[in-house]
């Protein structure tokens, strides 16, 4: 069998994600005892209430079904909770799910797609697995570079792609900027406004993406129920856009992709998230003001905006600095692969974890490695 005939040039050419080791594994190769997960933005507090109550009355006889098609309820869900219709909305097994629906209903061989090249990475993975030119522009003082982005539409963009608040440094656009960036592209192509960290955001001027799908049909929402409301390990996310711009997508859409535990967890967990998200974010506040100061004491420079995460430039590789802290039962992401090397980025956890890691990381820093 000649695997290189039959492998397209583009496959060969991505280099494949290794994803880490389950937590028993890595303890067992790191000699440590407790792992403290900083690594992955996971909420610390896991999921509301309503929804681990979900979780736990699922009838295990029911696994045998299968799930709602189009997870049909929370649908309805997110309809009365955004004040939007059923059919604007797609749900998917996690926002990734949802990227390659929408690169794959748009983009044909020879279309192109625009994004950050700083941002998070599946936007630009989908697009090389579907050999669509990825034109990726680099950031301008760690934002989304509007009039640069604006410069590379042509006639065969068909997506934009933007993070907001960006992952991994936690800027973002208000809305001023969003509805303007919006005027300019007057339709040329869709527009997708990631949103996954929409929760975290505080600033009254931050753009709520789905207030502007009335005023622009090209804009596609994206969402999740992994940041915020504690199911990653569900995998589940739902996108919003005008009817006939979510109606061409379900074209590329799988059905029965997302479990019926999911389903019934993050309907619970949208129908009472008000005091799951004000507790989760006076823990991120708490967190990122111990964050700051520690690392100001350091001298070391960091990104803390919006989002739960930080991301820090520390004096040594980045990824020999993980290799040290996670003998101290701290994971952290390196930011080499988002083409940030020197940097790892730390989910915001609880006081006693964080002014572990500050401790940990000081010594670190502190030592030989981190002088050079």
């Amino acid at each position: 069998m000649d695997l290189e005939h039959l492998t397209p040039r583009h496959i060969r050419e991505i280099e494949p994600y290794v994803p880490s080791r389950p937590d028993d594994e890595l303890k067992s190769m790191y000699g440590c005892r407790l792992l403290h997960r900083l690594n992955n933005n996971e909420n610390p507090l896991g999921p509301p209430p309503a929804a681990q109550a979900a979780v736990n009355r699922f009838p295990p006889t029911s696994a045998a079904l299968y799930p709602s098609g189009d997870a049909f309820h929370l649908r309805q869900a997110l309809a009365e909770t955004l004040h939007m219709h059923p059919d604007q909305f797609l749900v998917g097994n996690g926002s990734c799910e949802l990227i390659s629906c929408v690169v794959r209903a748009f983009c044909a061989a020879g279309d192109n797609i625009v994004t950050s090249d700083q941002t998070f990475a599946v936007y630009e993975w989908v697009a090389q697995q579907t050999a669509v030119e990825r034109r990726l522009v680099p950031l301008n003082e760690y934002t989304f570079d509007d009039e640069a982005m604006l410069r590379q539409i042509d006639a065969r963009t068909k997506v934009i792609f933007l993070c907001n608040p960006n992952n991994p440094t936690g800027t973002y656009w208000q809305r001023a900027r969003v509805m303007q960036f919006l005027q300019r592209v007057a339709g040329r192509c869709i527009v997708v406004l990631d949103e996954a960290y929409f929760e975290y955001v505080e600033d009254p001027e931050y753009c709520d993406g789905m207030r502007l799908l009335d005023q622009h049909p090209n804009l596609i929402i994206f969402r999740t129920f992994s940041k915020m409301f504690g199911l990653a390990g569900l995998r589940i996310g739902y996108l919003a856009g005008a009817p006939n711009v979510v109606d061409v997508i379900r074209h590329a859409y799988i059905v029965y992709s997302v479990n019926s535990i999911a389903q019934a967890a993050a309907e619970a967990a949208l129908r009472h998230a008000r005091e799951h998200i004000e507790e989760t974010r006076a823990m991120v506040r708490e967190g990122k003001k111990l964050l700051r100061a520690g690392l100001a004491q350091l001298g070391l420079q960091y990104l803390c905006g919006e989002g739960s995460y930080c991301m820090i430039k520390v004096p040594m590789s980045d990824m020999l600095l993980y290799r040290r802290l996670m003998r101290r039962g701290l994971m952290v992401r390196t930011m080499t692969g988002f083409r940030f090397p020197g940097w790892i980025r730390v989910t915001i956890a609880g006081r006693a974890v964080l002014q572990q890691f500050i401790e940990a990381l000081a010594s670190e820093v502190a030592g030989p490695a981190g002088s050079r």
